[in-house]
């Protein structure tokens, strides 16, 4: 378990993070190489890439998020993120964001009608 400190600190790099990745992710489509570049570069700062990503079983992308020290607020920025990301370009990460945040509706005991709305648009598109 980290101290405080530390877990200020590892929240405040994350929401860093996931603010670049926000940037990077609303533009016009589809992405060219130096944003691709720029998106997978912010990845790396969360142990992540395009290949793992889409590979990765929903239930390991969920375990390593939550070792990473991500709060509820910061999985549904990343669920948005993988919505955001499967509109661009040809990744369907549509299903892992499905599980992000079915993953924080059900494990954070309080019910959310924004997280309600966004799995209900997920399961549309997918």
């Amino acid at each position: 378990m980290l101290n405080k400190g530390l877990r200020d600190e590892e929240k405040i790099r994350i929401d860093n993070v996931l603010k670049t990745l926000r940037s990077l992710v609303f533009v016009p489509y589809p992405l060219n190489n130096t944003e691709k570049e720029n998106i997978e570069n912010q990845l790396k700062e969360i142990r992540l890439d395009f290949e793992t990503l889409s590979r990765q079983k929903n239930e390991d992308l969920i375990a390593l998020l939550m070792q990473l020290h991500f709060d509820w607020e910061h999985l549904e920025q990343f669920g948005d993120i993988l919505i955001e990301l499967s509109k661009a370009e040809n990744y369907n990460l549509i299903d892992k964001a499905l599980a992000i945040y079915e993953y924080i509706q059900q494990e954070s005991k309080v019910f959310s009608f924004g997280i309600n709305t966004k799995i209900a648009s997920a399961k549309n598109r997918s």
